[in-house]
């Protein structure tokens, strides 16, 4: 046996230490410079906020807003010395789509005539601080992913414990016909947005151990290989648990985004296309009896497939968020009207759920394609990570942590474009709301610890 250092560096020794300080170096001030330009596109997404609603430039939103950016240097400063070797494009990519989430909601929160503590910008940019400080204590204190797999079970039980939460009562919060918040000392969060990260490591620390048997034994079908009853139990059971989100706290989106979890992470570690199948028939069963004994999933369903009949249009929590939002992207045309100068505001909850709406009216089509490279970019990267994984848990792990975010604009963003029928869940880094920020920020650290120990470790080649 012999043992071979990753591609990124030709040789073990003096040498191969000096080219991978080299790398290092190079990595990290490729970063250093698109963490400026990034910061850059924010500030003058501000600036044209400002022009095109106030017609002068406010130096006070600039400043707090620029806080932030200390905060996003101060990443790529602990990552010199304790990632060295992470991915270059993730924390610039967080960091832009960041950014250009809280100039649109500060253009909502300017036309509605919210401010300070009222308006949802001043609320998002302390998140912000927050969730960068989340993902800093993350990439200082997680030194390496393995570490997390010691606690397999415990993140599988915090999970769980994360999930039912909002159905504690006098905890729980009831948001828009959803529970999936609680509420402490007057502070409201999803500990759903936790859980996603908690399921993802028991998930991936679950199929290492299982995988064997989940992906060697089983009837053949047609030419496909199909599991035993008995294998059969892992994926009922997070099903069950994906059903009892959308029916006991109404949360169609996070049931959708905890199941396609499960499903990806489970085809990844067994290479079985007979789990997807069966994991469709199971979705597909779900959606047929949801949305014939759910009031509130028919009408999310009545909403997507007849979004302009009056009787939908017209009813209470009907169609009329769907169409207000299509009629804005329709407005925004190929280049958009310019920040400032649409009306994103007229459309419900413009700043959360819709924020893709706002930023297509005022960004136009080319505005949005840009937003989605950066996304795609963000999940290939991630994916890439996992690919070059040397051991099987790091190689899930980023995958279902890429995946979450790929999966969650996906529902989001198609329910926005009436691709799909409209769910709650959030764009990750854009859209309004501090538990997702936190999430999506401590997403972006472990792939940027799990990146940094992979190039570290030497393959064993046989």
């Amino acid at each position: 046996m012999s043992v071979t250092p990753p591609a990124d560096f030709v040789a073990t020794g003096s040498i191969g230490r000096l080219k991978r300080v080299r790398v290092s170096q190079r990595m990290r001030n490729v970063e250093l410079v698109l963490i400026i330009f990034a910061s850059a596109i924010n500030v003058a997404a501000l600036v044209l906020v400002q022009l095109g609603v106030l017609g002068k430039v406010d130096a006070g939103p600039l400043a707090i807003c620029a806080l932030l950016a200390v905060l996003v240097f101060a990443i790529h400063i602990a990552m010199r010395f304790v990632a060295p070797q992470a991915d270059a494009l993730i924390l610039p990519i967080a960091a832009l789509l960041n950014g250009l989430g809280i100039a649109e909601i500060y253009r909502i929160d300017l036309a509605v005539g919210a401010e300070g503590w009222d308006g949802f910008a001043t609320k998002q940019i302390a998140w912000s601080a927050l969730a960068m400080a989340a993902a800093l204590g993350t990439i200082i204190l997680i030194r390496h992913q393995r570490i997390l797999q010691r606690y397999t079970y415990v993140a599988g039980l915090a999970a769980v414990i994360l999930i039912l939460l909002p159905m504690v009562p006098g905890l729980g919060l009831t948001v828009n016909g959803a529970r999936v918040w609680i509420q402490i000392a007057g502070l409201t969060f999803q500990p759903g947005e936790i859980a996603k990260i908690a399921l993802a490591v028991f998930f991936a620390g679950y199929l290492v151990q299982r995988r064997e048997s989940l992906s060697m034994v089983g009837r053949t079908f047609l030419g496909m290989r199909f599991p035993r009853g008995r294998d059969l139990g892992p994926i009922l059971v997070v099903w069950a648990l994906s059903m009892s989100v959308i029916v006991l706290q109404r949360d169609l989106g996070t049931g959708l985004l905890f199941f396609g979890l499960f499903l990806v992470m489970l085809y990844t570690a067994t290479g079985r296309g007979s789990w997807v199948i069966l994991g469709l028939s199971l979705v597909g069963l779900g959606a047929v009896v949801a949305n014939q004994t759910l009031d509130y999933v028919n009408s999310r369903f009545a909403n997507w497939y007849d979004a302009f009949n009056n009787d939908n249009f017209n009813a209470a929590g009907g169609s009329f968020q769907l169409v207000q939002g299509l009629f804005g992207l329709a407005h925004g045309g190929i280049i958009g009207t310019g920040l400032g100068e649409g009306m994103p505001e007229i459309t419900p909850v413009s700043q959360s759920d819709y924020i893709i709406a706002s930023l297509g009216e005022e960004l136009g089509l080319a505005g949005i394609f840009a937003i989605l490279c950066l996304y795609l970019l963000l999940v290939g990267r991630g994916l890439r990570i996992g690919f070059a994984g040397h051991d099987d848990f790091s190689k899930l792990l980023a995958v279902g942590l890429s995946f979450t975010i790929a999966l969650q604009c996906f529902i989001v963003i198609g329910g926005v474009l009436r691709v799909i029928p409209l769910t709650g869940l959030t764009t990750p880094f854009l859209a309004a709301g501090g538990s997702s920020l936190v999430a999506n920020w401590m997403i972006a650290a472990l792939l940027l610890r799990l990146s940094d120990s992979i190039r570290n470790e030497p393959r064993l080649v046989v």
